[in-house]
């Protein structure tokens, strides 16, 4: 019997899905059509266990997808604890871009694998915006930001990351173009150190 959605798993199953979905990350980033029994082998779990939890491979996918999303949104809580506002916006973006570019051999799965790729932003979207409107808001309110961004303003403001290739030197583009990300939201911030600051600074210390 499948466990109902949303009902708690017992740690021993818990702990099973959370290896399942372990091992499919790395094997469906590797080779986007592995086969779901060589999955279940690696995360050493039964046929029954493995489907119990994912009935078909298009599940799996889209939870792994949507899993790793969850990953990335969770940081920006510990970023601003540990960094100021515009320091832990830009390393998180960092994040974002690095999560990216190393799962794009999970964007091939997805494509393979479901018809609704083409709507899988709505997978992520409630995390991600989440941690967006998070990360905004502290900024807005140290006034490091300009005021008034939305979620919908800093994705579309990033959505170039997606256009850089992955298996190129993707790093110094991605830098670059979060630097000037960076820059125009800081252009016209109450608070602002410095407009030209961009994303570099995120290294230095901040006096106080």
């Amino acid at each position: 019997m499948r466990e109902e959605k949303g009902a708690a798993l017992r740690p021993d199953a818990q702990r099973n899905r959370e290896r399942i979905l372990e091992v499919a990350l790395v094997e469906l980033t590797r080779k986007a059509d592995v086969p779901l029994s060589a999955i279940a082998k690696q995360a050493g779990v039964g046929q029954g266990t493995f489907y119990r939890n994912f009935p078909h491979r298009e599940a799996l996918v889209l939870e792994v997808y949507r899993y790793e999303m969850q990953q990335v949104a969770d940081t920006a809580v510990e970023l601003l604890r540990t960094r100021a506002p515009d320091h832990a916006l830009r390393e998180w973006m960092d994040r974002l871009a690095q999560y990216a570019m190393a799962k794009a051999g999970l964007a091939d799965a997805l494509r393979k694998t479901t018809s609704r790729y083409g709507s899988l932003a709505q997978l992520g979207h409630g995390p991600v915006t989440g941690a967006v409107t998070l990360l905004l808001n502290a900024n807005e309110e140290a006034g490091t930001i300009r005021p008034g961004l939305t979620p919908d303003d800093f994705v579309l403001a990033i959505a170039g990351l997606w256009q850089i290739d992955p298996h190129g030197d993707w790093r110094p583009r991605a830098t670059r173009l979060l630097d000037l990300v960076m820059d125009g939201l800081r252009a016209g911030a109450p608070g602002a150190r410095g407009a030209a600051a961009g994303g570099s600074d995120a290294e230095e210390g901040r006096p106080g």
